[in-house]
């Protein structure tokens, strides 16, 4: 990277930064884990897309995993830990910023999808304003499996994408979306061989940034309009709800028997 951006991106340590032209990419990183989202991710995601957004050297942005997935999502050992020291699942107001200056960056945002994309990385990828996905992709936002609501955004896109019926099932469920059902039903733009996967983001991204740049950015803007007025009218109760959840003993259940290799045992409560 050259210019003044370098230093704005140089700072993180999960999420990597590449610039191609006037497109940069960011990559979730912490491909041990699939680029599981945990404490140091989940800061640097509350900052990441304001610096984008700022970013004098880009007029579009990819964002994508390292490795072999998008992100498993986040990661239970956190949670494990979180839980142990007293505190009730992940910080709030980062999560508020996460969705919002994700939906708040005018420049037009592609999400680049292998592997899986799970829970809080089903909604970064599902908040992009395009979506590619290898065939070998799958969405899911499996929060109701860890004992906990769907905070964190999966309760604002789902349904804009796909409608309340088929969000509802697949929030209340956890069940993966394979990349072909997903194009199918409209929760993604176009799915793809693996091996062509980064040759159709790379064209598509330098065809937005060969294009009218100010009238794609702010055409993408109008759309969101909408989307930004629902986002406010539900977060704030669908993180309380969430914040509420991490507290019970189902979630204490669910992180255990998932790092215990069991099935979970629920009892309500």
């Amino acid at each position: 990277m050259s210019g003044t951006g370098t230093a704005d991106f140089a700072r993180y340590t999960r999420i990597k930064a590449s610039r191609q032209g006037r497109v940069l990419t960011l990559a979730l990183s912490n491909p041990a884990l699939m680029n599981a989202v945990d404490g140091e991710m989940h800061r640097e995601l509350s900052q990441v897309f304001l610096d984008a957004a700022d970013d004098p050297h880009s007029d579009v942005i990819v964002l994508t995993g390292e490795g072999k997935a998008f992100s498993a999502g986040g990661d239970l050992n956190w949670m494990k830990r979180s839980f142990e020291a007293g505190e009730i699942g992940p910080d709030a107001a980062e999560a508020k910023r996460i969705v919002f200056s994700l939906l708040d960056l005018e420049k037009p945002i592609i999400a680049k999808v292998r592997g899986p994309a799970v829970g809080l990385g089903a909604t970064l990828a599902l908040m992009c304003d395009v979506i590619f996905a290898s065939d070998n992709a799958r969405f899911a936002d499996p929060h109701v499996r860890a004992g906990i609501v769907a905070g964190d955004g999966g309760a604002i896109i789902w349904p804009q994408l796909v409608g309340y019926a088929r969000a509802k099932e697949y929030l209340m469920t956890g069940d993966p979306v394979p990349a072909v059902e997903a194009e199918r039903i409209g929760l993604i733009n176009h799915v793809v061989p693996d091996a062509e996967l980064d040759a159709k983001v790379d064209a598509f991204a330098a065809r937005l940034a060969g294009g009218a740049t100010k009238a794609i950015k702010y055409s993408k803007v109008a759309v969101n309009i909408g989307l930004k007025q629902l986002a406010h009218s539900i977060l704030d109760a669908s993180i309380a709800y969430e914040m509420q959840t991490f507290a019970t003993d189902d979630h204490r259940e669910a992180v255990h028997s998932f790092l215990e290799k069991r099935a979970p045992h629920f009892k309500g409560r």
